[in-house]
C-alpha cells in the first residue's frame, strides 16, 4: 500500500484554469522557438535555452525546485543517472544543468510535450525490441564522444518514489565503453510531511491526463533533486557500475532498494520491466 502524504489544500478551479492556459501557452511558445531558433544556433545557446524555458515551465506550475550538491563541472563525457518518479523529471534537470534524454518512445506521441521533448535532442527507445538497445548504446556512444551529457532514467519505468526499482546494467555500457563518468543524482517530490507526494507520480494506470490534473489542483509543488555522487567507469563492470549507482540514490533519498531480485538477473529484469 503506498504511503500517502498529509493532503494538502487544492487550488481553486480558476486558478487550475489559468494555469492550463498559461502552460499549454508556454509549450506552444517552447515548439515556436525550437523550430524557428535552434537550427540557427550553436548546441551551447540551445543548452541555455532549454534551461531558461525549464525553469518557466516550472514556475507555472508552482513547482518550487530545491537542489542539493551540483552537477560536477568540466567537459568530460558524462552519464546522469536519475530516479524516475513523474513526467516532470526531465523539466526539472533541464532547469539545472540540460541533457540530452534517453526515453521511451511513448513518450514521443505526446500532443505538443512528445515534439518539443525530441527537438530537445531526447533519443527514444522501443524497450520491447531487444535489438533496439544495441542502437541506443550506439548513439550514446557517439554522444558521449563529443563530450556531451546523456540523461538517462535506468529503472525502465516510473515509480510513485517511495522505492528505486532494480537498474538495467545494459544501458551503462557505452559509459564503460567510453569511459565516462557517471552522475547518479536523486529526484523527489516531498509533501509537507516529508512523505512522498504521490500526487507528483506518474506511474501505474495514471494517464497523462490524470497526473496533469493532480499537479495542476497542487497549491505549490516541492521538488527536490540531490546530486548523490560519481561512480568512475574505471576497473569495474556495467552491472557494478548499476549497482553503485541505484545504492547512492537510494540513500541520498533516504530510501530503501525496492524489494526484489538484483538487477542482472531474470526476475530483477522483469521487475524492471513492469
Amino acid at each position: 500500500m503506498v504511503a500517502r502524504h498529509a493532503p494538502d489544500a487544492k487550488t481553486p478551479r480558476a486558478a487550475r484554469a489559468y494555469r492550463l492556459v498559461r502552460l499549454i501557452a508556454h509549450l506552444i511558445y517552447g515548439c515556436t522557438i525550437a523550430a524557428v531558433v535552434f537550427p540557427f544556433v550553436s548546441n551551447r545557446t540551445e543548452l541555455r535555452i532549454i534551461r531558461y524555458w525549464s525553469r518557466g515551465l516550472l514556475g507555472i506550475l508552482n513547482v518550487r525546485l530545491h537542489v542539493h550538491g551540483r552537477m560536477p563541472g568540466g567537459h568530460a563525457p558524462t552519464l546522469v543517472v536519475t530516479n524516475h518518479v513523474s513526467w516532470l523529471d526531465i523539466w526539472v534537470i533541464h532547469s539545472v544543468s540540460p541533457v540530452r534524454f534517453i526515453a521511451k518512445s511513448d513518450i514521443r506521441g505526446w500532443p505538443l510535450l512528445g515534439w518539443l521533448v525530441a527537438r530537445a535532442g531526447t533519443i527514444f527507445i522501443q524497450r520491447t525490441r531487444r535489438h533496439d538497445t544495441a542502437r541506443i548504446n550506439q548513439t550514446i556512444h557517439e554522444v558521449l564522444a563529443r563530450e556531451e551529457r546523456i540523461g538517462l532514467f535506468p529503472e525502465g519505468t516510473t515509480t510513485d518514489g517511495t522505492h528505486v526499482l532494480p537498474f538495467h546494467a545494459s544501458l551503462f555500457q557505452p559509459a564503460l565503453a567510453g569511459g565516462a563518468r557517471i552522475v547518479a543524482a536523486g529526484i523527489r517530490y516531498p509533501g509537507r510531511d516529508g512523505r512522498p507526494n504521490v500526487d507528483a507520480a506518474y506511474f501505474g494506470e495514471r494517464s497523462l491526463l490524470e497526473s496533469l490534473r493532480l499537479i495542476l489542483a497542487q497549491p505549490q509543488l516541492r521538488a527536490e533533486l540531490v546530486f548523490a555522487g560519481v561512480v568512475e567507469p574505471a576497473g569495474r563492470t556495467r552491472r557494478d557500475l548499476a549497482v553503485e549507482s541505484r545504492a547512492l540514490i537510494a540513500r541520498a533519498l533516504s530510501l530503501s532498494p525496492a524489494v526484489g531480485s538484483p538487477p542482472g538477473t531474470a526476475a530483477g529484469r522483469r521487475a524492471a520491466a513492469q
